[in-house]
């Protein structure tokens, strides 16, 4: 269920998601937050470092759990432009994270109830809330922007 803080959440996360594509990344961005304040932040930077595990969620959690004493993720919520892929949902689970809210539902890659749900999967040792649809149009208004560049060749930055 979306909460009056969450608008505002999402719009830090999608100016993250606009420095992704601002280095040719896709553009996804993330925040922790906790106690009304970001402790991390991330964006895509799969092409730029060469790391296939550089989602905006996984640097984002790394960042957050360097700031906190201990790597469980407890009272953050996580807000994400786009619906998470199975690996960071894992990732969202292992860390202990309490909420996910997310922007775009991902029709190919979404595993926070798209495709499936690991962030609520009852055999799990941890589950959390989940809240999409948060500035979704936004959220996928920048996705088709950017791959509609690509399609017609425009330039990455």
């Amino acid at each position: 269920m979306e909460r009056t803080e969450d608008r505002a959440w999402m719009e830090e996360a999608l100016a993250e998601a606009r420095a992704a594509a601002a280095i040719g990344e896709v553009p996804i961005g993330a925040v922790v937050v906790q106690g009304g304040e970001v402790i991390g932040r991330g964006h895509n930077r799969r092409e730029v470092d060469g790391d296939p595990l550089a989602h905006a969620e996984i640097l984002a959690i790394r960042q957050a759990t360097a700031r906190i004493p201990g790597w469980r993720l407890n009272g953050c919520t996580l807000y994400v432009t786009l619906e998470p892929c199975p690996m960071c949902a894992g990732a969202l689970v292992a860390s202990r994270v309490d909420r996910l809210v997310f922007g775009a539902a991902d029709p190919k890659a979404g595993y926070c109830g798209t495709l499936g749900n690991l962030a609520q999967d009852p055999r799990l040792n941890h589950r959390l809330e989940v809240t999409g649809g948060v500035l979704e149009g936004e959220c996928a208004d920048l996705l088709r922007g950017f791959f509609a560049g690509l399609r017609q060749g425009v330039p990455s930055p």
